[in-house]
């Protein structure tokens, strides 16, 4: 792909994030992982193997699902016996996503309206291919020539996941208990240094929804996406240190980052999403406007 053009690279960038819906994916060998009858997520084999020594909890496959013991009939039931089986995994060291324990809980349902099943420690979603569920925020000026340009922050040199990538002006994820609009406007705070009474102006314009696989395991998730509109004067500023720096770039160049393997892949999905809303992409000039918009909006 060394000589692709931009448009290839995007959709590349698009059919990785969604490898699990591609053709030769482990899809096909995945169990559903059922609670009350809901299917919650998606098991590989490889976990699947694993759970057969918790009988207590889990349920030996049947039908293509592995399910919860009937006994555990409640959240707060549920979520402490696999608490309980994960922490045991965790010790044993043989689940390489559950190195990277953050104590830190997301909420477990089919949909996010549901009523939540159980909660599940965030680093091990991907064991049971559950949701996740997060906030994205594209913070942008205007000139005063009239140009509109974009906030990206680069991450930290340490943090656990994609250290040094461009990252959105401030993203989190949604823990369990805590709302959209809560959770925006203290991911603004801390990440960035922007007070609430800016962070609330934040305008909720859509959801990016993807699903990848890797040797971790799977990975649905869902991220509520704002525009946030700051003053000219205004300069975010590294807060709690998950953030190196902040940039202030023009349109033309935050979309040849997108290609250049600078971005975290997720948060380049989103900025795509604000290219296409405001009309910096348009179906006249861009051979794959619908696989973008499809790739964007990807749900199992």
């Amino acid at each position: 792909m060394a000589n692709a053009s931009w448009s290839d690279k995007m959709l590349q960038l698009l059919r990785r994030m969604n490898n699990f819906h591609s053709p030769g994916s482990s899809r096909a060998t995945c169990l559903r992982f059922e609670i009350a009858g809901a299917q919650i997520g998606w098991i590989p084999p490889h976990v699947a193997s694993v759970l057969k020594g918790y009988p207590g909890v889990f349920n030996r496959p049947h039908g293509g699902a592995i399910s919860l013991c009937h006994n555990l009939d409640s959240y707060g039931s549920r979520s402490e016996a696999v608490d309980n089986v994960l922490q045991t995994l965790r010790k044993g060291r043989s689940l390489a996503c559950l190195k990277g324990w953050r104590d830190e809980k997301y909420e477990v349902m089919a949909k996010f309206c549901d009523t939540p099943l159980m909660s599940m420690e965030r680093a091990a979603t991907s064991l049971f291919g559950v949701k996740r569920y997060g906030v994205h925020i594209n913070g942008y000026s205007w000139s005063e020539n009239g140009e509109l340009r974009m906030w990206l922050a680069r991450r930290s040199a340490t943090k656990q996941t994609y250290p040094g990538l461009l990252d959105n002006l401030a993203a989190g994820g949604l823990a369990a208990g805590i709302g959209i609009k809560p959770t925006l406007i203290k991911e603004c705070e801390e990440e960035a240094c922007i007070p609430a009474d800016i962070a609330k102006m934040a305008r909720p314009v859509s959801t990016v929804s993807y699903t990848y696989e890797d040797e971790e395991g799977v990975f649905p998730e869902c991220q509520f996406v704002f525009d946030l509109e700051l003053p000219t004067e205004f300069k975010p500023r590294i807060g709690d240190g998950e953030v190196q720096d902040f940039y202030l770039l023009p349109i033309h160049e935050v979309k040849q980052l997108l290609v250049c393997d600078e971005f975290k892949p997720n948060c380049a999905m989103v900025v795509l999403d604000f290219l296409i809303r405001h009309s910096f992409i348009e179906p006249d000039t861009e051979p794959f406007y619908q696989e973008f918009v499809a790739g964007l909006h990807q749900t199992l």
